[in-house]
């Protein structure tokens, strides 16, 4: 497994991780324990940033993950989100509590705002953020779907830390943030964190079959290699299935040359 920086720290992380939309909401008990199996072997193979959310049924996939990582929590970093309609103050301190027992943890590593909320100041939002830090709650502080604007708004709002990522929508087929987040992000030493690197499971058919031989990957792998090319990018594909973590773990065992890269953004650009 590779590892990246994140952000300005010193902190490494995997450039494949895991994240878990929609899990840990399954009703029957086999199919719980199947997600559970995926992410310990996630696990096992050095996928060990684990995002999670709130927001995910309403906490249950916090608690999936909680499980998963019970005897292994030093293994791993848990990054999970606070929900925009909890951008207050108090409410974002209290979000932050309940998903500490939620995830069964006395710290969350990466601590992220899920989406922007223009309704409650930043500045305010970002001095809750800063206390969580000083109590030793959450070790960093990231976004989540922040625009250029919004992520300096953000940065400037915080009087000591960094913003350490944004979490946005990025894949091979989903590239809007190419033209004016992605620069800022990478000159501002900003982690792009691309949630939906597989777009949404709609594995596109256009990849040259050319490609997928040569460096004997499917689809999916050959989307995954070329989404984290760049070392400001990694990727969370959420699988549930041995099948496909294991397939997402051996993405990057050997990189795309610089050719079939630019071949692949030239057919999807």
């Amino acid at each position: 497994m590779e590892y990246r920086l994140l952000g300005k720290t010193d902190e490494k992380i995997p450039t494949i991780g895991m994240g878990t939309w929609a899990m840990g909401n399954r009703l029957s008990g086999q199919e719980r324990s199947m997600e559970l199996e995926a992410l310990r072997r996630g696990m096992d193979l050095g996928m060990t940033l684990i995002d999670t959310a709130e927001m995910y049924g309403y906490g249950k996939s916090e608690r999936l993950v909680a499980e998963a990582v019970a005897d292994r929590r030093n293994e791993v970093l848990i990054a999970t989100k606070v929900s925009p309609e909890h951008f207050h103050y108090d409410d974002v301190l209290k979000s932050c509590e309940a998903s500490l027992q939620r995830l069964a943890v006395k710290q969350i590593d990466l601590y992220q705002l899920h989406w922007p909320n223009p309704r409650i100041p930043i500045r305010e939002t970002m001095r809750a953020m800063e206390q969580l830090v000083n109590q030793g709650k959450i070790r960093y502080i990231g976004l989540s779907n922040f625009s250029v604007e919004q992520t300096m708004d953000a940065q400037e709002s915080l009087s000591k830390n960094e913003v350490v990522s944004n979490q946005v929508r990025y894949s091979l087929t989903s590239r809007s943030i190419e033209h004016s987040l992605f620069p800022y992000c990478e000159r501002e030493k900003i982690t792009i964190i691309a949630y939906s690197p597989l777009d949404t499971g709609k594995i596109s058919s256009q990849i040259p079959k050319t490609i997928t031989e040569k460096y004997k990957m499917t689809q999916a792998q050959i989307m995954l290699n070329w989404v984290t090319r760049k070392d400001s990018v990694v990727a969370i594909p959420k699988a549930a299935h041995l099948k496909h973590v294991e397939e997402n773990a051996e993405s990057i065992a050997r990189r795309l040359s610089s050719e079939d890269y630019e071949i692949l953004s030239r057919i999807f650009g």
